[in-house]
């Protein structure tokens, strides 16, 4: 008899239907002997519904008042989910993040977790209970509500799963697993049997939307065995093992690269002409910083007579306006030439651990594109990722040449 902890996305409890699927198939692994946990987002729509609602009460609503109000979406879903269950003949008991024992620091609509305190729920598994537990959510030590932000349910589930010790946390959602590219824009894209935790991390954070990157980081902390799977299928499958990177299943050999990422929600900004002398960087980026906006890729290029230097890097979209007007603040600051910025680019991303002992992943990858007539803009590399910024157009054919170009073709 294994334990499982089960987490179940926004769409696969969307209605009373898929949420009388949810229970049959939990049912299953009870019948089999297996003790189960699951977790539950709210229904898909109704966290951007309640939060429509409080715009139409107040503007810029109290952060504690607003996961007060989001927390309520998976408080439906675990009910009924366990009304569910309950009906088809199999015990069951609903938690809110709260009753689970999910402690968090205050920091509300982004708390972490601190701690799980599980009795509640290791009693109700000894009786052959089914434990329902609402996702994206726990509680500060003083006893307020607070989320875990966007895709947080994954993040309770991880963090359930190391804290009982599960034998496996299976994520199930809309895809069968994780996939060499988005099958979306790569009809060739297969989907992966295994990935490393440190790959998987590299593709949440470049633009795969399988998981919520904390989740992985969660899932290689404390080494748990992670399965991504599909709701909607009748016979799931196997799903993608997300394994730690010294786990003795790892083959010897790793494939040269294991997946193709892409982000479209990327915009450039350039300081032209800046003084090259210390601390320019630290000047132009400082309030940026200080703004909380992210930086991705950053490029410095000093000009030929070496007294000035264009400095280039990325944001999110989002982001990409109050970026511009700190830096023309800065620029006039610095005495600088001026501020330039695109919106129309996008950033595609080769990812795997082979890439350590393997030389002339990144001339490959520059040629295919050249080949393709795809022009690079901006280039970064680690050890086990390459990243380009391309024009936006160019996203999908570039995605689609290299993932044939890199051997991630699934056979005909």
């Amino acid at each position: 008899m294994a334990l499982y902890v089960q987490k179940f996305g926004g769409t696969s409890v969307g209605s009373i239907e898929r949420i009388k699927k949810v229970a049959e198939r939990v049912g299953r692994f009870r019948k089999e002997g297996h003790d189960v946990v699951v977790v539950l987002s709210a229904m898909s729509g109704e966290t951007n519904r309640l939060i429509a609602l409080a715009k139409e009460i107040h503007e810029e609503p109290s952060p504690r008042e607003m996961d007060m109000l989001v927390s309520t979406g998976e408080q439906v879903t675990i009910a009924l989910l366990a009304m569910a269950l309950e009906q088809a003949g199999i015990p069951a008991t609903s938690y809110t993040g709260a009753q689970a024992g999910i402690i968090t620091d205050q920091s509300y609509s982004k708390a972490r977790i601190k701690k799980i305190d599980t009795d509640g729920i290791k009693q109700d598994l000894k009786q052959g209970r089914v434990v329902v537990v609402a996702g994206f959510q726990g509680v500060d030590e003083e006893g307020n509500i607070t989320t875990l932000g966007r895709g947080g349910s994954d993040t309770t589930g991880v963090a359930l799963a190391a804290a009982l010790n599960a034998d496996e946390c299976q994520i199930y959602t809309d895809v069968d697993g994780v996939y060499t590219a988005d099958p979306r824009i790569c009809a060739k894209a297969r989907r992966l049997e295994q990935i490393t935790v440190e790959e998987m991390l590299e593709l949440a954070s470049l633009g795969s939307k399988v998981l919520q990157i904390r989740s992985v980081e969660f899932a290689g902390k404390y080494k748990v065995p992670l399965r991504v799977l599909s709701s909607f299928e009748e016979n799931e499958g196997p799903g993608t093992l997300i394994v730690a990177d010294d786990e003795e299943s790892l083959s010897m050999e790793e494939p040269l690269i294991s997946g193709i990422a892409h982000n479209t929600n990327e915009a450039k900004l350039t300081v032209l002409g800046a003084p090259d002398i210390p601390g320019v960087a630290a000047k132009i980026l400082g309030p940026i910083g200080d703004a909380n906006i992210e930086v991705d890729m950053i490029v410095q290029n000093v000009s030929p007579d070496g007294k000035s230097t264009d400095f280039s890097f990325t944001v999110g979209r989002g982001d990409y306006k109050k970026a511009y007007t700190l830096l023309e603040g800065v620029v006039a600051e610095m005495g600088a030439g001026k501020v330039v910025g695109d919106t129309a680019i996008a950033k595609v991303s080769l990812v795997g651990v082979g890439m350590r002992s393997h030389a002339g992943v990144a001339s490959l990858m520059f040629k295919t594109l050249a080949a393709a007539g795809i022009n690079i803009r901006m280039v970064s590399t680690s050890e086990i990722k390459i990243s380009v910024v391309m024009d936006e157009n160019f996203t999908e054919l570039a995605v689609r040449t290299l993932h044939t170009a890199f051997g991630l073709d699934k056979a005909e």
